[in-house]
């Protein structure tokens, strides 16, 4: 049986990859997978977002789902310019801690899911439920042949927490992680330690990017080598690899 395919394409980051993209600071990446298409994030603004897309030939009617992690602008600023152009029946999963205000906009154009636990947003694809005790911020993880895929938006609750939850909610072994890291103020040691926690649970590739940290990045190349995916606006990553 031919293995499922999970396509990830960074559509908004800060870090540079495909020269034709703009960058800013922000994320967003599209996830396709057994037929679902799913947005998680929407970066900080919506001409950079809708002008990206366009150039990567993402068509955003095709959106069903729309995940947005945390409230900062920089993960949900391109929301406004994204709704309008999507088809009907889009939802969006915010965390039940975002301001009313904040929700109401997104009722008039779509349907709304408010996400305290754990739950479903598709197919193997769910959202680890609101996390962290100062900014609450959910991630994705999509269950996958190769293992678990987890995606955050800035780690704001901890990247190593975010991945200990999503390996509690299933058990499953982590494939990859992929997202902002939010390390960009840790010291050498602290990333280190994080290091040594992300090889004790198995973690196999990672992807860090966004809020990661210049330093933190070049820490993670050197200890993951063939493993470290480099990240970027307009790289595309396949889970299994294609080729």
């Amino acid at each position: 049986m031919e293995p499922k395919m999970m396509t990830i394409t960074i559509v908004y980051d800060n870090n540079a990859y495909d020269p034709r993209l703009k960058t800013a600071w922000g994320f967003s990446c599209l996830i396709e997978y057994q037929g679902q298409v799913i947005l998680f994030d929407t970066g900080g603004d919506s001409p950079m977002l809708l002008a990206n897309m366009d150039m990567l030939g993402i068509d955003p009617s095709r959106i069903e789902a729309v995940v947005l992690s945390h409230i900062h602008g920089d993960h949900t600023g391109g929301l406004s310019g994204l709704l309008p152009m999507a088809g009907d029946g889009l939802t969006v999963f915010v965390p039940r801690s975002f301001p009313e205000r904040s929700k109401e906009a997104v009722r008039t154009r779509a349907q709304l899911v408010e996400v305290h636990e754990s739950r479903g947003v598709g197919e193997e694809v769910y959202t680890t439920g609101e996390l962290g005790t100062g900014i609450i911020e959910q991630s994705l993880v999509v269950r996958t042949d190769e293992g678990l895929v987890v995606v955050t938006g800035c780690a704001h609750p901890g990247i190593v927490e975010i991945v200990r939850k999503a390996k509690a909610l299933s058990g499953d072994e982590v494939c990859l992680v992929l997202g902002g890291f939010h390390l960009g103020g840790k010291s050498r040691k602290e990333i280190e330690g994080i290091l040594s926690e992300f090889r004790r649970l198995g973690v196999r590739k990672v992807a860090p990017c966004h809020c990661t940290g210049d330093q933190a990045i070049r820490m993670f190349r050197q200890e993951y080598g063939e493993d470290f995916i480099q990240a970027g606006a307009g790289k595309v990553i396949h889970v299994p690899p294609s080729g």
